[in-house]
């Protein structure tokens, strides 16, 4: 009997251990990594008997020239990933995890589409700007409604530092959150020009974020902290750890000198995840900092388009995105990319900071 009662009460602690977020996040990052880490040659191979490959414009850098026809479209890999691990250890039910969900297959249909054009019809430019950009605003608009209309969500914005001044914008709300996800996804869409540039600060963002959901979901901790408590807001915990799983499966494959893209399937969808959960999390306005190397990526841009329109001519950098700037001043590309790494390392150890700093 004695015996009988041990073992029901080891089953149980056993099945009890499903419910902790912390172990759920662990091993679902775990199991997002070995999805990508064990799919990845099988992926890698059929793109490459089916010529995917990455097609490299002529004004760009001559020394990507030698990586026309590495294997492109990797992010259908890690949403697949992210997407069946969150069904295993996330809970569906929760409002945020479906929303989460439809972000990776709304903006990852887009993505889709993008590589489609470029790759697949040998468009080189893939979707037209105006055309991709629609269908973003589109997206993102559909998700930020859902956001607002879930029932423990409010809509006051979050400022680093200053913790007493929360200004709620009520309706206003979701074009707010409809620019910080299209605007992340452009981000990180931009960022992706060089072996591993884009995912290293995507798995930095989302170990980072990953913290922020955690102190966020637990009542004592975020009353500790003052911040917005949001009970539901665990599962993206979860969400988080695969993001960073994921990533770190990639980036196996897509280290220097890389043997798969992850092209607009993966770029795209990505930055509206990142975007998406800044959003669920309160942490709208900290993106600029935890993000901030994908908001440097975007500006380089901006500015460079707009210094040249405006000097008939003219320009800042030697290239645009900003890592192209680098390449041109006789950077070797490793360098380029773990400097970039070191940089969004230290703006994600910032951002943490402002949880304690008021």
């Amino acid at each position: 009997m004695l015996y009988e009662l041990y073992n029901l009460h080891n089953e149980i602690s056993f099945f009890n251990i499903f419910r902790y977020i912390t172990f759920r996040t662990i091993y679902g990052g775990l199991t997002a990594f070995l999805i990508c880490f064990l799919l990845g040659p099988i992926v890698i191979k059929k793109l490459a008997r089916m010529q995917i490959g990455q097609f490299i414009q002529n004004d760009g850098p001559k020394t990507h020239l030698e990586k026309e026809g590495t294997p492109t479209m990797g992010g259908i890999l890690i949403m697949f990933s992210i997407v069946a691990s969150t069904l295993l250890w996330a809970r569906p039910s929760n409002h945020y995890v479906t929303i989460i969900l439809l972000t990776v297959l709304s903006f990852g249909f887009i993505g889709f589409l993008d590589d489609y054009q470029k790759v697949l019809k040998k468009r080189n430019l893939g979707l037209t700007a105006r055309g991709k950009f629609i269908l973003q605003i589109i997206a993102g608009f559909g998700i930020s409604c859902l956001i607002y209309n879930c029932p423990d969500f409010n809509t006051e914005i979050t400022i680093p530092f200053i913790k007493s001044l929360s200004p709620d914008l009520g309706i206003w709300y979701i074009p707010f959150a409809t620019l910080v996800i299209v605007g992340t996804s452009n981000a990180v869409n931009l960022t992706d020009g060089l072996d591993g540039l884009a995912i290293g600060p995507i798995i930095v963002a989302a170990v980072t974020y990953m913290l922020f959901a955690y102190v966020t979901s637990h009542l004592k901790i975020a009353q500790y902290l003052q911040i917005q408590h949001i009970a539901s807001c665990g599962e993206i915990s979860v969400i988080c750890g695969i993001l960073a799983g994921a990533g770190l499966g990639f980036l196996w494959f897509n280290a220097h000198p890389a043997q798969i893209f992850m092209g607009d399937a993966g770029s795209i969808p990505l930055g509206a995840i990142l975007g998406t959960i800044a959003v669920v999390t309160k942490q709208e306005i900290v993106l600029l900092v935890v993000g901030g190397l994908f908001v440097i990526e975007a500006l380089s841009v901006i500015i460079q388009v707009g210094y040249f329109k405006l000097t008939h001519g003219k320009r800042v950098f030697r290239m645009a995105p900003l890592h192209h700037h680098f390449e041109l001043k006789g950077w070797p590309e490793s360098k380029v990319i773990v400097r970039f790494w070191i940089i969004a390392i230290t703006l994600a150890l910032i951002s943490l900071s402002t949880l304690k700093i008021r």
